[in-house]
């Protein structure tokens, strides 16, 4: 194939590619998409209605923690609408629709806030459930969620094939469910859950707004017919800086998250290698960060061991695993009277303590069993040893005495031990090379053991008839 040919079949299949995502085909008309999007701004009526009871409907997974019922509050809540209108509002410089669209989720929001707090202000159960405390630690994986899911969001919107995208966008940029754990901050008056759910939800909001934004820019909508120009600019750099201050603190959220969560794996892993002792058990362990120092806190049972010598032993430690500077906390010493008595959770400390008991037991009993069979095994060949000894007599008669034993032979050269079977016998001077290895093959034989050594007359044995 010529050059030609090929620099010509090349950009055929480059066109062929690119074929399949261009979108001209499949747009609607403008006109189409802004009047979608526009009847989706407006909080009144049956959308308020449905607002609320999806507000109920998240709390009540939050608070029980169903992931289906939350869910289902995803699919139904119907605050895409106004994110969307803003979003489309400023790529085509309509401020009347970026105005409507921020009055109405302002109004959504307090609505969502005031109903949700008003549901955990009455709801029996107050402990921050899993799915709750997942929604007030927003990071940079959460910006790329929002931004993908409104891109999606937007095109399913400008798209004659809209499948089934927006409730699934619904469902990945979760905006309903960080509204109500904002509002169970309000309700519990705890300002970590408020204000990290509230920022979660303002990310979502920001970058599904942007990713309207662009998707207006490419698409090339034509803007409204009186617009002032230096206005769109103001307002297009303010939500740049907006945008990209967004982005700035999920960053450092991020790297605080994973700081954390590799602070958390070498501590736990620091306490299960080397927090290893004889007759001492590690009753619990918490490793935390309080005030921008790490921390470890380990609850030991057993024998106490000594308290400075085992500190400056594990703070020598912790440097080598990398954790050095980390506070560690280490109380020994408890009876489970005192563990039952002064514990913050008795009933946990009693289960970790019962637990902790029966591996001790199960431990040594399985050492009881293996000593049991090694004494079986060593009373075998000892028995063993006494009946052979008839049998010696009569098949070999230049044997006057025989001893045998199980013995350890390790080279000095390795710490790797061997078990032989040794035998020493006391024959006299026609006991010659062909008798020896006829003893071997019958001893071998006899024992079951093809590890076998034989001596004959050593010296200075005490053999019983010299005694």
């Amino acid at each position: 194939m010529s050059e030609s040919n090929f620099s010509a079949s090349l950009k055929r299949s480059w066109k062929g590619l690119l074929s399949y995502f261009n979108v001209a085909d499949d747009l609607e008309p403008q006109q189409d998409v802004e009047q979608s999007i526009r009847s989706g701004v407006s909080f009144k009526g049956s959308q308020l209605l449905v607002l609320i009871f999806a507000i109920f409907i998240a709390s009540l997974g939050l608070n029980t923690n169903s992931v289906p019922v939350v869910i289902g509050a995803m699919l139904i809540s119907p605050l895409m609408g106004p994110i969307i209108g803003m979003g489309l509002g400023i790529g085509i410089a309509d401020y009347d629709l970026l105005k409507k669209g921020f009055r109405n989720i302002s109004m959504a929001v307090l609505g969502s806030l005031a109903a949700s707090a008003i549901y955990f202000l009455i709801s029996p159960q107050y402990e921050g459930s899993s799915q709750l405390l997942a929604r007030t630690t927003p990071s940079i994986y959460d910006v790329f969620v929002a931004l993908f899911g409104g891109a999606a969001g937007f095109v399913s919107i400008a798209c004659r094939n809209k499948g089934q995208v927006m409730p699934g966008v619904a469902i990945a940029t979760s905006l309903m469910p960080p509204l109500c754990t904002a509002g169970y901050g309000i309700a519990t008056w705890q300002a970590h859950f408020f204000f990290g759910a509230l920022y979660l939800f303002f990310t979502n909001m920001v970058f599904i707004l942007f990713a309207t934004w662009i998707g207006v820019k490419f698409l090339k909508y034509k803007g409204v017919v009186y617009q002032n120009p230096a206005r769109s600019k103001r307002i297009q750099t303010f939500i740049t800086i907006v945008v990209f201050a967004t982005i700035g603190v999920s960053c450092f959220l991020t790297y605080q998250m994973i700081r954390k969560n590799v602070f958390l794996a070498r501590a736990q892993a620091f306490v299960e290698q080397e927090m290893v002792f004889p007759n001492t058990q590690v009753l619990s362990h918490k490793e935390f960060i309080s005030g921008g120092k790490r921390y470890i806190d380990v609850t030991l049972i057993g024998t106490a061991l000594p308290k400075d010598s085992l500190q400056l032993a594990m703070i020598n430690k912790l440097d080598s695993a990398g954790l050095g500077g980390t506070i560690l906390q280490i109380k020994q010493g408890f009876s489970v009277g005192a563990l039952t008595s002064s514990g913050a959770n008795p009933e946990k400390d009693f289960a970790q303590f019962y637990e902790i008991a029966q591996k001790e037991i199960l431990n040594k009993q399985s050492q009881i069993d293996s000593l049991k069979d090694e004494l079986h095994l060593h009373n075998v060949f000892n028995q063993q040893s006494l009946e052979i000894a008839p049998e010696i007599k009569v098949l070999f008669p230049s044997i006057r005495d025989i001893a045998l034993s199980k013995m350890i032979v390790t080279s000095v050269d390795s710490v790797k031990p061997d078990t032989v079977s040794m035998v020493f016998v006391k024959a006299i001077q026609t006991f010659n090379q062909k008798e020896r290895e006829k003893l071997l093959d019958y001893l071998r034989l006899r024992l079951d053991d093809q590890k076998m050594g034989l001596t004959v007359n050593p010296h200075d044995f005490p053999w019983p008839s010299e005694q």
